[in-house]
Parts: C-alpha cells; structure tokens; sequence
C-alpha cells in the first residue's frame, strides 16, 4: 500500500521541479505570484504550528503544549534568540506536565 503513494509522491516531486523549467520567466515574474510565494511559506508553518499544538490524532485537545506555544511567543515578543525561545517553550510544557497541571 506504500508504494503507490511513494511513487505518486516522487512523480509530483519531479514534477514540480520540472514546471521550474518549462513555466515561461514571465510568468514568475509576476508580482502577485512573487507576492504568494513569499507568504505561502509562513501559512503553511502557521497551519502546520496549529495542528501539532491543538490536536491530538482527530480530536482537538488543550494541554501543555498550548502553554509552551503561548511562553515562545511571550518569548519571541521580548525578542529572545531562537534557542532560547525553544528551551522556554520546552521547559514550560515540562513544568507543567512534570507538576501535573496539564496532561
């Protein structure tokens, strides 16, 4: 059953690059496309935060996670080094587990 999706996987993949290529300078030129190009990436970082922060399998849950979330973004407002914003995420939800306060 893998490999169907393996192969559909690395056909799109070749795909995509191709379309690099072929889709004519113009096109890519395009200030609006230039536009998505440089924002779709934050979406799909967003979505991709959102989902591992509020889901557990297909059920939407609240736990330590959320604190973590909320501690780096406290973190990133008071502009602290990314490492540092990722140890105080870290060790918030771990606080937070290890006292029992959140599951």
């Amino acid at each position: 059953m893998i490999w169907p999706a393996v192969i559909v996987g690395s056909l799109g993949a070749y795909l995509l690059k191709l379309a690099g290529y072929v889709i004519p300078e113009r096109v890519l030129d395009n200030p609006r496309l230039q536009r998505l190009t440089a924002i779709l990436p934050i979406a799909l970082l967003a979505a991709l935060v959102g989902v591992q922060t509020f889901s557990t399998g297909s059920a939407v849950t609240v736990d330590a996670r959320v604190a973590g979330l909320a501690a780096a973004i406290v973190a990133l407002a008071l502009r602290a080094p990314f490492l540092v914003v990722i140890l105080v995420a870290a060790a918030t939800a771990a606080v937070l587990r290890g006292a029992g306060l959140a599951p």
